[in-house]
Order: structure tokens, then sequence, then C-alpha cells
């Protein structure tokens, strides 16, 4: 090949190569965030240099975190094509389903840490209020995870006579009940505490039991049994 056309070769090309090698021998922690960042964008934007734009979305949405749990029209509104926005939002899906495997067939009430990481994992950085119930067998294995109900910023409803009938339908013996809080504190209010008693009575004549009650806020989880509220 002529000089004049290598020397035409993209600066950027050279520093892919050096980030996949590193990324290669010292895997994840050798990467700042804007350079994992990068290197999820290579995949998806071939022919630029995306340092600047994956240091934009940082400065955008907060975190990495922040970034990789955006929505595609935040993603794309912040400067990605659908295809760019499309390939971020599947690396969350894929954490997700890792930690939804990870849960599968095992007792529940024993992988305690899992189930918490799992729910801040799904649902600690979205923008509006979500009500998920994981629905459990004999064994308190999942046998379905299921969001019954999406609210506002602020507020969700619930009827616990649906989500009895749902938990009758699956042959649910015990449930999880497990919320988010999009501002950012997990202490649960007077109305979660009351919705969650209303549940658990509506439940006690299928002898139906409600483990606990989770909310989940990206400053991090509470449990409404660790902190004496049922």
């Amino acid at each position: 090949m002529p000089k004049d056309l290598k020397a035409e070769k993209p600066h950027h090309t050279g520093h892919r190569d050096r980030l996949r090698q590193r990324f290669v021998k010292g895997g994840p922690d050798a990467l700042a965030d804007y350079e994992l960042l990068e290197l999820l964008l290579f995949m998806a934007i071939p022919r630029k240099d995306v340092k600047p734009l994956a240091k934009a979305l940082l400065n955008h949405f907060g975190s990495f975190a922040g970034v990789i749990s955006a929505p595609i029209h935040g993603l794309m509104d912040a400067g990605l094509s659908e295809n760019a926005a499309i390939g971020l939002m599947s690396v969350k899906a894929s954490a997700h389903r890792l930690l939804k495997d990870d849960l599968s067939g095992k007792e529940i009430l024993s992988n305690w840490t899992q189930v918490m990481d799992y729910a801040k994992a799904t649902m600690a950085h979205e923008k509006k209020e979500h009500f998920r119930i994981f629905f459990l067998n004999k064994k308190n294995e999942i046998i379905a995870d299921e969001i019954q109900q999406s609210g506002t910023v602020d507020h969700t409803p619930v009827y616990p006579r649906e989500v009895m009938k749902r938990a009758l339908e699956l042959g649910a013996t015990a449930i999880i009940l497990c919320h988010n809080h999009p501002s950012g504190d997990p202490t649960p209010s007077a109305d979660d505490i009351d919705m969650t008693n209303q549940i658990i009575e509506a439940a006690r004549p299928f002898q139906i039991l409600v483990h606990d009650h989770i909310i989940v806020s990206k400053s991090g989880c509470n449990s409404l049994r660790n902190m004496d509220l049922i």
C-alpha cells in the first residue's frame, strides 16, 4: 500500500485496537467508564472516533448505569442512531437475563442478595413507578416474575383483588412485592405500608404468604420485613 494511503488511516483505529487489548488482558476493571462505553459503541459505529460521544453520554445521563438504562428515545435525543441505541439497550437486557437466570430453580429466601440485586438492576433507573411481583411455589422458587402495574413518577395504582387473582391463576403459594421510587429515596411511604397490609389481608383467606415488599431506588433498596413494617 502506498505511504500516502497509510498516512490517511484514521487515528482512532489504533486507539480501538489498544482499548480492545486492554480489555482482553485486564477485563472491564482495566477500563474507565467512558472507555467501556466506547468499546460498546465500536460495534454500532465502526468508522468514527466515539470517545467524545461516550464522554458526552456519561455527562448527559450522569453515570454508566444511567446510559445503559436510558430509553431508546432518550439515547437518540442524546445523539445516537437507532441502531446504536438498540445496541446499548441490548446490554441492559442481557444483564437482566443473566441475573434472572441465576435465580431460576433456586429457593429464593436463601438467595436474598440475588433477589435484591435483580430488583435493583431491573427497576432502579426507571423514570416511572412500576409494581412488580415475584410469584413463588411451595419450594419458594420463582414461577413468574411480572410487572403488574405501571404508573407515574410517584404513584402506581395497585389492586389487591387483581394481585390475588393472578396468584391463584399461577398456583402461587407465596409472593414477594417490589416497586421502585424514581425519586431516589427508597424509604417506604405510609401509602406503601398501607397497600402492603391490604395485600397481606387479601392473601390470608387463600393461605398465600407475602414474604416481603422491596422498595428500589438508585440509592439502594429497602425491605419492609427487615424494617419490621410487616
